[in-house]
């Protein structure tokens, strides 16, 4: 394929284009943080003067970026992409935004001719490392076979879920499983400390019955060394969650369980937590009960 854009070399976005150009993908990049794209220069990649020279010269583009108003800046501005993008571009839109959103941005490519796919992702950090993220897509479904070898160079699975807006929403569905999954966990693992027992031997004994899961294991160990390094941030979940809620308001739908996470993520982002991975759920167990979550763990 011939020369691809990437615009948004953050926690997620920088790894995923180093996949590409680990690939042989030619790559033009950019992100207001210059050092970002240096990192990807590098490794090959060629840096951009804005997002208008990226829509010029590439066929392809794919954002990473944090937020619907990002994005809606990167395509719109005097300098965005779709002031130069030629008819029958794709861009690939890889952030997590809402259903609605992602229709409306969809809507404004179509104007000028441009194709565009929401394709978000789960697996974080790592899973964008080393090349094994989730890519769920809504579009076209000419345009998701013409970059799924794309897609499979930065991931495990890319799935088609439906029309535009259907990959975003297949995202919010994502997002509370998971954050739900590390709240229920979180919960678990403070009632066996508060009734005496060591967690990490709860988690070694199981981890391999019907409790198992990829998050039990993804974030259980975070949790027990204290590492809560950032790979998927309190603030970016808080917002998906936000995104989720006013989803599920649009459809007159009532989501208890997800209502209460939202209350957590609010609590953790205005105590200062805001840029801890989402492992921090637990904080918000040990700050009501005065206890941490610590423990050993068998060697596997």
């Amino acid at each position: 394929m011939s020369l691809v854009g990437f615009i948004g070399l953050g926690i997620m976005g920088k790894p995923m284009a180093r996949n590409l150009l680990r690939n042989g993908q030619g790559l033009l990049v950019y992100d207001i943080d210059p050092a970002a794209v240096q990192s990807l220069t590098d490794h090959g990649a060629r840096a951009a003067t804005g997002p208008a020279q990226i829509g010029a010269e590439c066929e392809v583009i794919f954002l990473s970026l944090p937020a619907a108003p990002q994005v809606l800046k990167v395509l719109n501005s005097a300098d965005g992409v779709l002031s130069t993008a030629q008819p029958g571009t794709l861009v690939v839109d890889t952030s997590s935004l809402s259903p609605a959103a992602s229709r409306e941005i969809e809507e404004q490519c179509r104007v000028s001719e441009v194709l565009m796919l929401d394709a978000p992702v789960s697996g974080g950090e790592p899973k964008a490392i080393d090349g094994t993220l989730v890519f769920m897509v809504g579009g076209r479904e000419d345009a998701f076979e013409k970059i799924k070898p794309l897609l499979l160079q930065m991931g495990s699975s890319a799935i088609l879920v439906g029309g535009h807006g259907a990959g975003s929403m297949a995202k919010l569905a994502n997002q509370v499983m998971v954050g739900l999954g590390i709240a229920a966990m979180s919960e678990a693992m403070m009632l066996a400390v508060r009734g005496g027992v060591d967690p990490g031997k709860v988690y070694d004994a199981v981890r391999g019955g019907l409790a198992a899961s990829a998050v039990l294991d993804a974030k259980m160990p975070m949790i027990l060394n204290r590492d809560f390094k950032a790979g998927g941030r309190i603030s970016i979940n808080r917002k998906d969650i936000n995104n989720v809620l006013e989803t599920a308001r649009s459809l007159n739908m009532e989501m208890p369980l997800t209502s209460v996470l939202g209350g957590i993520f609010t609590w953790l982002d205005t105590a200062g937590m805001a840029d801890l991975d989402h492992a921090a759920i637990a904080l918000y167990y040990e700050a009501a009960a005065g206890m941490e979550i610590r423990g050993t763990q068998e060697e596997v």
